[in-house]
């Protein structure tokens, strides 16, 4: 695990500066404290650098990257894990091929050599970024893994294209100059992205299962993006028929499988743990592989309506796991926010973000580098509320008139502490979305449904650029029809979510983001693509029945969960948000007066004041419903966001800030 960068320019002639490039690697030295290494040899136009952080071969100088192999016509740089690696270099080794070293890391370049980038993709398993460089066809890939565990993002200028695990590390080259353009800025209003962008002008991410092929010609480059993987549920009538049986027993072969390939690593592995059946099966699941009692890391509120301790302990008694608690109170979520920011470099709308980082910062501080997580289960077996209301919705067949009304009856009565935020506070409609999918998905809509706000609350300069701007139009111009067309409603809602919020959220500012700020590696076995090959082929009557949700997993997991939690509905991890609370609503609105004051947003351009006293004023009415109250805690959450962003990112040098972090680490070249 750890952070890659890199420039590849448009000639060959073209010098690549050393010093940069330890520079950029200098700027995520939070994702691998324990080495750093850089590579630009003369007259190639290309250079990579690494920050490590050491899992696998502890040996500092025989797992240094970037790899530069094959007497000089090879070099890569790679971020995170290859599972089952070992027998991919034994089936090598059988062929004669020597390794310097036992990272998985290097099965990457060796691999691309034997049998060229297509068929070492189909082999790679595991959550990963890298670039590769092959001399040969002075090309450069640069590739993400089929989720988007892991971030790659980039950005071309004049002469190169320039790559980093951190949208931080791109802004630390020289070349690149920072802005929030209209339409990120408008996204980071409304929470949900639209895949591949961000909220920096120029600067894109590699999607999740693709790949970017950048050539060279006539001192231009040439970036091809081309597809190597996705979830590909079964048109509608091409499901094989299977007992119930069929499909509990492969959830359970397939997840055990994912679960014992993340427990391979040369340090101690625990595992998060909260109230829901997803990181409790994990911890069910690894406790099995376990001799001695697993560490499990969980995280408790100070607000009973959102902790879920008392049931995580439950479960980390049954399998007699050694439990670390951190309790977060208003002080450690509103202290932490704008650290956060710095880290996400995206806006979050509730503090579950700050919690995730200061829950791997307490890994960290009990000496733990690596955690398997629960992320994913909810896409792959349908656990939102919002999957459960487009089934009924657009998807009834199957249920008698009792199912029926048992369903409507839950979804009336189920998360009403979500109602604006999880769940839609009212439907919301996009023509190009219902036009794509036939309707537009319920995990959309409460987002979606921010726009009004979103359009006055910007400033009216960057408003000018939005009049004609539909954002439910962007997200389905990236949706790919091919993996829409004919499938069960069921199926549409749970791609969309895998395609915006997994990647754009729960991945980013939930996952590796605020993980990896600590320099901690999450590993989460629900996406492994080998279960999720499996999953895409149950039914949609075996995630969800009548109106329980995830109903084949928990089936798998009986007798790995306790009673309690097979029976518990889903309950979304969400922090407390500040309208729920006085001292955390003055913690708010102290960050509020700090960064975004009258004088700084309109010195910044970015929002509008009146508005935004407006959202504040509306947050303290008692008239304000409960359910505008959480849509406007989240509002208010993006817009401190954008704030700090603008704080940490325009307004500061960032190429002489990772200088002086280079130095201040003794990376001077």
């Amino acid at each position: 695990m750890c952070g890659i960068a890199g420039v590849f320019a448009s000639r060959k002639s073209q010098p690549i500066d050393s010093q940069t490039l330890v520079n950029m690697a200098a700027m995520m030295n939070h994702r691998g404290p324990d080495n750093y290494g850089y590579c630009n040899p003369a007259d190639m136009g290309v250079g990579m650098s690494h920050a490590r952080l050491t899992i696998n071969d502890l040996n500092e100088s025989r797992g240094r990257q970037p790899f530069w192999l094959d007497g000089g016509q090879t070099m890569c740089v790679h971020n995170g894990e290859f599972y089952g690696y070992q027998r991919i270099r034994t089936d090598l080794a059988a062929q004669g091929v020597e390794f310097i070293s036992k990272s998985d890391s290097e099965i990457l370049p060796t691999l691309f050599r034997h049998c060229g980038i297509n068929e070492t993709l189909k082999q790679l398993r595991g959550e990963f970024a890298f670039s590769l460089y092959d001399e040969r066809e002075d090309c450069m890939y640069l590739v993400r893994d089929r989720f988007g565990v892991k971030p790659l993002y980039w950005t071309q200028t004049q002469n190169a294209l320039i790559f980093g695990s951190e949208v931080k590390v791109i802004l630390a080259h020289p070349d690149v100059t920072p802005e929030l353009d209209s339409e990120g800025l408008f996204h980071q209003l409304i929470q949900v992205m639209v895949p591949g962008t961000t909220a920096f002008k120029g600067i894109q991410q590699v999607e999740p299962g693709h790949m970017l092929r950048i050539t060279r010609q006539d001192g231009r480059l040439n970036v091809e993006t081309h597809k190597y993987w996705d979830m590909d549920f079964p048109v509608i009538g091409t499901r094989d028929t299977k007992a119930d049986d069929y499909y509990i027993d492969g959830v359970r072969r397939e997840l055990l499988e994912a679960v014992q390939l993340r427990l391979n690593a040369d340090v101690p592995v625990g595992c998060y743990l909260s109230g829901g059946i997803d990181s409790c099966a994990i911890l069910g699941l690894a406790s099995q592989y376990s001799q001695e009692p697993l560490k499990a890391f969980t995280i408790s509120f100070d607000n009973a309506d959102y902790d879920e301790s008392e049931i995580a302990t439950e479960m980390a008694e049954s399998v007699n796991a050694d439990q670390e608690i951190l309790t977060l109170n208003a002080d450690l979520l509103y202290n932490n926010f704008a650290r956060t920011i710095w880290h996400t470099e995206r806006t979050i709308y509730n503090t579950l973000a700050v919690a995730k980082l200061m829950m791997s910062q307490q890994v960290r501080h009990v000496n733990y580098k690596v955690v398997l997580t629960g992320e994913g289960s909810d896409e792959l077996f349908a656990g939102y509320p919002a999957f459960r209301q487009d089934m009924y919705l657009h998807g009834m067949e199957g249920l008698d008139a009792d199912q029926a009304i048992e369903w409507r009856r839950s979804l009336e009565t189920s998360n009403a502490l979500f109602k604006g935020a999880m769940l839609p506070k009212e439907e919301y409609a996009s023509a190009d979305l219902d036009s794509k999918i036939g309707f537009t998905p319920s995990c959309l809509q409460p987002w979606l449904g921010c726009s009004d706000h979103a359009r006055q609350l910007i400033h009216p300069e960057h408003r000018k650029n939005l009049v004609d701007y539909e954002p439910g139009t962007a997200i389905a111009s990236k949706l790919d029809s091919h993996y829409l067309t004919q499938r069960h409603p069921l199926d549409k809602a749970q791609y969309v979510w895998i395609k915006t919020m997994l990647e754009g959220q729960i991945l980013t500012w939930g996952g590796d983001r605020v993980d990896m700020a600590n320099s901690m590696e999450a590993r989460p076995p629900f996406l492994d693509h080998k279960l999720a090959e499996f999953a895409v082929q149950v039914p949609p009557h075996m995630r969800i029945r009548g109106s329980k949700e995830k109903y084949v997993l928990r089936e798998a997991m009986k007798g790995v969960l306790p009673e309690t939690l097979y029976k518990r509905e889903k309950f979304a991890f969400m922090a407390p948000p500040a309208h729920t609370d006085d001292a955390k609503w003055k913690k708010l609105k102290a960050l509020l007066n700090k960064y975004a004051s009258r004088d700084q947003v309109e010195a910044a351009g970015l929002l509008d004041a009146d508005y935004l006293e407006s959202l504040v004023t509306k947050q303290e009415s008692d008239a304000t419903e409960v359910s505008d109250k959480v849509q406007i805690d989240a509002i208010l959450n993006h817009a401190l966001g954008v704030m700090i962003l603008h704080h940490h990112f325009i307004e500061r040098d960032i190429p002489t800030y990772a200088y002086e972090q280079a130095q201040s680490m003794g990376w001077v070249v």
